[in-house]
């Protein structure tokens, strides 16, 4: 299955984000999406967040009702397996190409979905970089943005390369 993408989602802070029919990224992410705290998200390193629907279903599956956009990704993907997904990897998506920097620490505001989501989702293991771990991108993987460009729901997403 060719991964693609299910749909772009931006805020003006916090989640969920919402669907958008496009998106324009640059260096700091899709552009009209905000951070409500900068000390902790966004910037170079983290300009862009992603998760797989498949992921989500898995997070339904735990007990916590969350739809794409819920958990404040800015690109919901579709086929995308994470458990293949590693820190360094690069992809195309649409006209863009970004580079896997790390998986996401899940926040506070994810407590709205739920007592206890953070911890079904991000355990010790997905923060030292153990992809062995079950919650292996559960909670997204942030991503920098290594050529800018515009990216619509459906565009194919395919691995460039395996390390940076």
């Amino acid at each position: 299955m060719q991964a693609t993408i299910q749909q772009i989602n931006i805020s003006k802070g916090g989640v969920p984000k919402n669907a958008v029919l496009y998106g324009t990224v640059g260096h700091l992410g899709i552009e009209g999406d905000v951070q409500a705290h900068t000390q902790i998200h966004g910037g170079p390193l983290q300009a862009l967040l992603l998760i797989d629907a498949g992921a989500i279903e898995e997070i339904n599956v735990l007990g916590y009702s969350v739809i794409a956009g819920s958990l404040g990704e800015n690109i919901t993907t579709l086929g995308m397996d994470r458990r293949r997904v590693r820190v360094g990897q690069q992809y195309r998506i649409g006209e863009i190409i970004i580079e896997i920097t790390k998986p996401r620490g899940p926040c506070q505001q994810l407590d709205g979905y739920g007592a206890g989501i953070q911890k079904a989702i991000y355990d010790p293991q997905v923060k030292a970089r153990d992809y062995k771990s079950p919650r292996w991108g559960l909670s997204g993987f942030y991503a920098s943005v290594v050529q800018g460009g515009m990216i619509r729901p459906g565009d194919p997403i395919t691995l460039l390369s395996e390390m940076a």
